[in-house]
């Protein structure tokens, strides 16, 4: 589902909600909110910088909050922090652009090797011929991506924070062309290839998405193609967070190979379903234990020598 229909069924998510007592099972919690309605940026700082894993799975769930000034705090916080630790994960720039040869359009530097049969005759009677001209000019990478995001089952916490953090890296990594959807019978569309949406939006969405149903994995692979189609890029690569174990009929070797390309982050230690995919397939994958493993296991997939 997309548009007026995602943006419902995000709502609906969002009616489930966490008592404080509930809340209460972190460690941190009463320090970061010590009271009915408030939340203590500087305990929470605190928390970060001490275990930055735990923290942002409580600032997860804190977003479904049962207070509904701590749930409002929270959301506002949570994307920032959630794109903040993603812009600072160092990656490799190789593939970001590249320098190529194309015709001559009117600028660019002219490149005297391959146009050497564009210039006729010898002195002043050397003629020209425009069309055959070179040029050597700066080529942007040309890559579209699709995060697929598992919310099967009870997602909270963790694995909320872990596909919160997805979505924030791959809204920098690929910020013009890029989709998100998340799955559990049916697939939500958090952010379409063909449309802008702020990072911190796209972030706040996956976390009011929280895991419901079965797995629909074969669907969830079809629609990402579906969204692929709407680019232009050269690559178009799915990225499926998810243990890959479905609960719901269809052929998902067959919707999997239909992927131009398919990158697969699993949680560890419950990633067999994943790696039999993955080697079905032809599919790169890595396994994160942390939120905080998800920038550095992108890269590892994504980054091709």
């Amino acid at each position: 589902m997309e548009g007026a229909a995602a943006e419902a069924a995000e709502k609906e998510a969002g009616r489930r909600t966490k008592s404080r007592t509930e809340l209460s099972r972190y460690p941190n919690f009463e320090q970061v909110s010590p009271e009915v309605g408030e939340l203590d940026e500087a305990a929470l700082d605190r928390a970060m910088r001490e275990n930055p894993d735990d923290t942002l799975s409580m600032v997860a769930d804190l977003t479904a909050a049962t207070d509904p000034k701590l749930r409002e705090a929270a959301k506002h916080i949570a994307a920032r922090l959630m794109l903040d630790l993603a812009g600072t994960t160092k990656r490799r720039r190789k593939g970001i652009g590249r320098i190529v040869t194309q015709p001559f359009r009117g600028d660019g530097d002219i490149d005297i090797d391959t146009s050497i049969e564009a210039f006729e005759g010898s002195g002043a009677r050397r003629r020209v011929k425009v069309e055959e001209l070179r040029v050597r000019s700066w080529s942007k990478r040309d890559t579209a991506l699709c995060l697929v995001v598992d919310r099967s089952g009870s997602m909270g916490g963790k694995p909320l924070a872990t596909s919160a953090l997805a979505a924030a890296a791959v809204s920098l990594r690929e910020p013009d062309d890029y989709s998100v959807l998340a799955f559990g019978r049916e697939v939500i569309v958090a952010k379409s290839q063909d449309m802008q949406r702020p990072g911190v939006e796209v972030v706040n969405s996956l976390l009011s998405l929280r895991g419901f149903g079965t797995t629909d994995l074969a669907g969830a692979l079809r629609a990402a193609v579906e969204q692929l189609s709407r680019s232009r890029a050269t690559r178009k690569v799915v990225v499926l967070l998810s243990d890959c174990r479905a609960t719901e009929t269809g052929d998902v070797e067959a919707a999997a190979r239909a992927v131009d390309e398919l990158c697969i982050v699993a949680p560890e230690g419950d990633d067999a379903e994943a790696r039999t995919l993955a080697a079905s397939v032809g599919a790169r994958i890595a396994t994160v234990a942390e939120p905080t493993d998800v920038p550095v296991a992108l890269c590892e997939v994504l980054d091709r020598n």
